[in-house]
């Protein structure tokens, strides 16, 4: 079992614009899906959605995008027009994991580092990087024997932790990489004073094919977390996650289903493919 894990941004009605930007930003993309609910999109191959949910929530950089650029011309133009009304972390410099990087807060609030570096280096164009702070800072190492157990075929990459003075809590995970599947992902522990932590801003999308791939992930992933409704729950380290059967985009795409479907999945916590 190696299901599709895909990223979902949060916007208050911005969506569309917000993918127009990311689309323009990097080759090869293109917006598959514009309703006035949610706007999917893959940039260079790889699939997000975003969802236009409201004020409620917004995107914080404790899940940020890890960007391989393979030239400095794509590199810097990206950071021109992602940094156009947002906010620097990292200013583009050389550092010593890359001779071209920084780190950035776009103006929907979606945090990208872009380096410098070959695709092949990590596997893939865009990677979710999960920064564990405030209560959970020091919870990375754990977090990702827990995300490796769950997933089929999931193994780590690599874990570096910092050494004494080195300006975070030693024996931490200063940068980490792990496999769930097919699919690469980052963490790192960051103990200083943040003011934003894991939140619905950004979610990790699981696209289930059968009713016993949902209640795999389901039970797995809410054990000592918290459910929520839409398929929505948030796991013990208060990352969201939605887990959503593969069928419901066709289903909410039919003129004559989608109202009763939606109708339906508003009053589940988990979905239920039958009653759908």
């Amino acid at each position: 079992m190696s299901n599709e894990i895909y990223p979902c941004l949060w916007f208050n009605g911005n969506a569309q614009e917000a993918a127009e930007l990311y689309c323009s930003v990097f080759k090869d993309s293109i917006i598959t899906v514009n309703t006035p609910m949610v706007v999917n999109f893959t940039l260079a191959g790889q699939k997000f959605m975003g969802l236009n949910g409201g004020p409620t929530h917004v995107p914080n950089p404790s899940i940020s995008f890890y960007v391989v650029c393979d030239n400095k011309q794509e590199l810097e133009n990206a950071w021109e027009k992602l940094q156009s009304g947002g906010m620097v972390m990292m200013p583009l410099d050389n550092y010593p994991w890359s001779e071209q990087y920084g780190f950035l807060q776009d103006k929907f609030g979606v945090s990208w580092q872009l380096s410098l570096g070959k695709l092949e280096d990590v596997g893939q164009k865009f990677t979710p990087c999960l920064m564990f702070t405030r209560h959970q800072a020091g919870k990375a190492e754990q977090a990702i024997q827990f995300y490796t157990s769950v997933f089929h075929n999931s193994s780590v990459v690599g874990i570096l932790k910092y050494d004494e003075n080195e300006g975070d809590v030693t024996g931490t995970v200063k940068h980490a990489q792990f496999k769930l599947g097919n699919q690469v992902f980052m963490a790192m522990d960051s103990s200083l004073a943040h003011a934003f932590s894991f939140s619905e801003g950004i979610s990790l999308v699981i696209n289930c094919n059968t009713q016993a791939e949902i209640d795999y992930y389901w039970s797995k992933l809410s054990e000592g977390g918290q459910e929520d409704r839409c398929g929505w729950l948030k796991d013990q380290f208060g990352v969201s996650w939605q887990i959503v059967p593969a069928v419901l985009g066709q289903l909410m795409t039919n003129p004559e289903k989608a109202p009763r479907v939606m109708q339906a999945f508003m009053q589940m916590k988990k979905f239920d493919i039958a009653q759908l």
